[in-house]
């Protein structure tokens, strides 16, 4: 007897059977078994997740001969020309190999004719999206208003693609791609079945090499048990996936923690010799920096089975939460430039270099203002081992870095904190309103306002009488807190209107702007150049043409 593919092998049969889809499940199953049942279904998703599986279940109950159930009995005549492809009532169509206009006429001119055997004629459309544009209008009608005893279900990977006028007649059921978990728990089911020696190493690699498609998970199970001449072992799978094994990996992250350029680029060179693949590589590194982030936020989580706890563990401790993150923010971009580099190695290189060469910016600890303090300063230094940095878990990354090979630190010029407080003075208040971290309605306020008193509880202020209208909404409480901010400590604001006997900030910057303006245009009229144009051409200078540079 001829070998049998597992992806054909263990094609569920029932509902029940499915890996996922739960939601798709429960709806139809409700349905069927209250014979509330839709004309036309369709089934989008990636490759791999369950589509025309559903499908063929949905048809076979359908056409059970026991009657309409969400559970068929799989024994009768009906049930077993389903599973084997040759019911002649469930009629399964590639619309990439008919995507003529005459082809879809040819197919629907069948319609109307009762079922041969079963109880329904079910059209089963397989990547329904390849239709053309006449094929869709030709079916549209037909869709609409189908006979009593036809059902149709289309599937598709691109529903956008399919014409909103499909869409509107059909009931829509997206399936979800399948996690990891679940498509490692199937595995792990059918090898105990087929009694296939196996170990957790290579189911892991194996579901994530199916990246959510079961049936791509089945094919690479089936390759690996070639593979491995009827075993399935981690070591095996790694070679016949390309997958970098782990060692090679956290050789690199070694070389990182401890800043040791030379091994990084030996451990690079190494990998070059067993002909690595060098995205591989790079996606194999931001899987481990996944998991390290994990236990570094969730103490005590159990990392993935494809990875050595212990070592993990070992990383997670002698870097902090912050490299961890840059380093994969640098791989992540890294990645999508590899293709760009001259060649794959250095690449490869340049990404890890940038990890080595670049810090997040740490906490100001001794000068900062307690736990939880945002300030941050920047590292600089000559790149050497520091396993004993200080692990940080609560500080805040600046977004900007420092190369680690810079000579000399750079000097922070912004004053302290403590430094602004007492230089912001309220009864200055121009330089004052300037300070303000304010915008919209409340820098508005405060800019049409003047002084008038300060008694260290108390701010006085005197508005516009011809801008009363700025109060409104939160305006007043946003510049209160906005004056709370730059004084570091609670203020009560009192606003008056009137009309001020002083220049407010804005009648002030509205009077240096229009002593500007008149400058330039002095300084514009008296140029040599424009009164020669004047005199030779009958030039004119429009004035407000000309605007001051500063």
């Amino acid at each position: 007897m001829s070998y049998q593919v597992l992806a054909r092998k263990w094609r569920p049969q029932l509902f029940s059977q499915l890996v996922g889809q739960e939601h798709v499940v429960k709806a139809l199953t409700n349905a069927l078994d209250n014979e509330r049942l839709h004309h036309a279904y369709l089934f989008t998703g990636t490759r791999g997740v369950g589509k025309t599986t559903l499908a063929r279940i949905f048809a076979k109950s359908l056409n059970c001969e026991q009657g309409i159930s969400a559970t068929p009995c799989g024994v009768c005549d009906a049930c077993r020309e389903i599973d084997e492809g040759r019911f002649v009532d469930l009629l399964e169509v590639d619309a990439a190999s008919r995507t003529k206009v005459d082809q879809t006429r040819e197919l629907l001119d069948n319609v109307p004719y009762a079922p041969v055997r079963g109880r329904y004629k079910v059209y089963l459309i397989d990547e329904v999206h390849m239709f053309s544009a006449s094929s869709f209008n030709a079916l549209l009608k037909t869709l609409e208003e189908p006979p009593p005893h036809v059902k149709f279900i289309l599937a598709t990977t691109d529903p956008q693609k399919v014409p909103v006028t499909v869409l509107s007649r059909c009931l829509q059921f997206n399936l979800k791609r399948l996690s990891r978990e679940q498509i490692e728990q199937q595995l792990r089911y059918i090898l105990e079945q087929e009694k296939i020696l196996f170990d957790d190493e290579s189911l892991s690699l194996l579901a994530r090499g199916a990246d959510g498609s079961m049936r791509d998970g089945l094919s690479l199970l089936d390759q690996a048990i070639a593979f491995g001449a009827g075993e399935v072992k981690g070591a095996e799978v790694r070679t016949m996936i390309g997958t970098v094994g782990a060692d090679q990996v956290y050789r690199l992250l070694d070389a990182l923690m401890n800043q040791n350029g030379a091994e990084l680029l030996q451990g690079v060179a190494e990998m070059t010799q067993r002909a690595t693949d060098f995205t591989s590589a790079t996606q194999e590194l931001l899987a481990m920096l996944h998991q390290i982030a994990l236990m570094q936020t969730v103490p005590g989580i159990a990392p993935d089975e494809a990875f050595d706890s212990t070592r993990l563990q070992h990383f997670a401790d002698g870097l902090t939460a912050e490299d961890i993150q840059l380093f994969y923010q640098i791989g992540l971009t890294g990645q999508k430039e590899l293709h760009l580099a001259p060649d794959p190695r250095s690449g490869f290189e340049m990404l890890l270099l940038r990890m080595l060469a670049f810090r997040p910016a740490e906490s100001a600890g001794a000068s900062g203002g307690g736990a939880g303090s945002a300030q941050t300063r920047r590292v600089s230094g000559a790149a050497a081992p520091s396993p004993s940095r200080p692990k940080q878990t609560a500080t805040q990354v600046d977004p900007s870095y420092q190369s680690t090979k810079a000579k000399a630190p750079v000097a922070d010029k912004r004053p302290p904190q403590a430094a602004a407080i007492k230089k912001a003075d309220p009864a200055q208040w121009d330089s004052f309103v300037a300070g303000l971290k304010l915008g919209g309605i409340a820098s508005q306020l405060a800019h049409h306002s003047v002084y008038e008193s300060w008694d260290g509880e108390t701010l006085c202020l005197k508005l516009d009488t011809s801008h009363r209208h700025l109060r409104v909404g939160q305006a007043e409480s946003r510049l209160q807190e906005g004056i709370s901010s730059q004084l570091g400590r609670a203020v009560k604001l009192k606003i008056t209107e009137a009309v001020p006997e002083a220049e407010t900030p804005a009648m002030r910057q509205d009077r240096e702007q229009q002593e500007r303006q008149r400058e330039a245009q002095a300084s514009m009229s008296s140029d040599p150049l424009v009164k020669e144009m004047e005199e030779h051409f009958s030039a004119k200078l429009v004035s407000d043409s000309v605007r001051p540079t500063d």
